[in-house]
């Protein structure tokens, strides 16, 4: 009878024991820049709240600095299944057919964080993600990296000095517009390759938010940086939508408010690293920061005002002219 009664325990401890080791479900999150840029931070810190809600049910495996994926191919392996999440820059999403979401390039269509948020925490951010989802793309969120600056090996304080300067841009009809604009030639590549092509002078100049030029040491092979906050880097957070959609309903749920919280820590830290950055650069004594007077940011804003109703057809007139009556905006 004790013999039946300990092979009966044993069973029902392996039963117990099996139901405790369910396999967890992976999420492979990718990004391009390095860990300790504001979206490698953010990408950490959701990882850390996903497992610890979802008590161990989900592992988020991230992958930075392109380990998996470089810029051309994340968006694919995301459609395919080969990554599950991704974090990349929003002018990625033109290329892919989603060509609205190059509102974000426009030269100064935002002045500051406050109008940003307006933008992407309101109706047209929410528009915008919906668009991603006949792309097998849902949308969980947008995070700011922040406002760009410009660098070269020649000082840039007025337009003129952009003339026939070879500029680095991700893949975006508005970039390659902008750049136009101010007399430059613009040269789509890689985040990955930019160091080096800056390096041998494959390219000029590039433009970039501070921590990302500093934490990959770009600094460190230009001789002049522009302070123009000319333009903004932002990233929105997206899933494989058939992955996301079978996920089971309370995992998705935890996750949802995982991501909602790292999202308010990357938005909080964008600023603060940034302005770490520009100070770390400033220290590190290699490249001359350049300061623009009122006089020569008008200049700047005047030479690229016309990429605005250049790009009304591309991007929609009625979507641009939204982010104006919701940000105040007039050029």
């Amino acid at each position: 009878m004790k013999l039946r009664y300990l092979i009966a325990g044993l069973c029902l401890s392996a039963v117990a024991l099996s139901a405790g080791a369910e396999t967890p479900i992976v999420i492979k999150f990718s990004h391009v820049v390095a860990s300790d840029t504001p979206k490698g931070k953010a990408a950490d810190y959701f990882k850390k709240l996903a497992e610890e809600r979802t008590q161990g049910r989900v592992k988020i495996e991230v992958y930075p600095n392109s380990q998996l994926y470089k810029d051309k191919e994340e968006l694919e392996a995301l459609q395919l299944g080969s990554v599950q999440m991704l974090a990349p820059s929003l002018a990625k999403f033109g290329p892919l057919g989603v060509k609205e979401f190059e509102l974000f390039d426009l030269p100064y269509i935002f002045d500051n964080y406050t109008d940003l948020h307006k933008v992407t925490d309101g109706p047209v951010g929410k528009q915008l993600m919906s668009k991603l989802e006949s792309k097998g793309i849902k949308g969980l969120a947008y995070w700011d990296n922040g406002f760009k600056v410009m660098t070269d090996n020649k000082p840039l304080r007025v337009p003129a000095d952009f003339r026939g300067h070879k500029m680095r841009i991700q893949s975006s009809k508005v970039l390659d517009a902008q750049f136009r604009a101010l007399g430059a030639i613009p040269q789509v590549m890689a985040f990955s390759e930019v160091y080096q092509a800056l390096q041998t002078g494959v390219v000029d100049g590039t433009e970039n938010t501070p921590s990302n030029i500093y934490t990959q040491r770009m600094n460190e092979v230009q001789k002049y940086l522009t302070l123009s906050d000319h333009g903004y880097i932002g990233y929105a957070v997206i899933v494989n939508k058939k992955f996301w959609d079978g996920l089971p309903a309370d995992i998705r749920d935890t996750l949802e408010g995982a991501m909602h919280d790292a999202t308010q820590y990357a938005n909080d830290i964008a600023k603060k690293e940034n302005d770490d950055a520009m100070a770390s650069i400033k220290a590190a004594g290699k490249t001359e920061i350049i300061t623009l007077t009122p006089a020569q940011k008008d200049e700047w804003k005047k030479a690229m005002a016309r990429v605005h109703l250049q790009q009304e057809s591309r991007i929609g007139k009625e979507l641009i002219g939204e982010v104006y009556q919701t940000t105040g905006k007039r050029l």
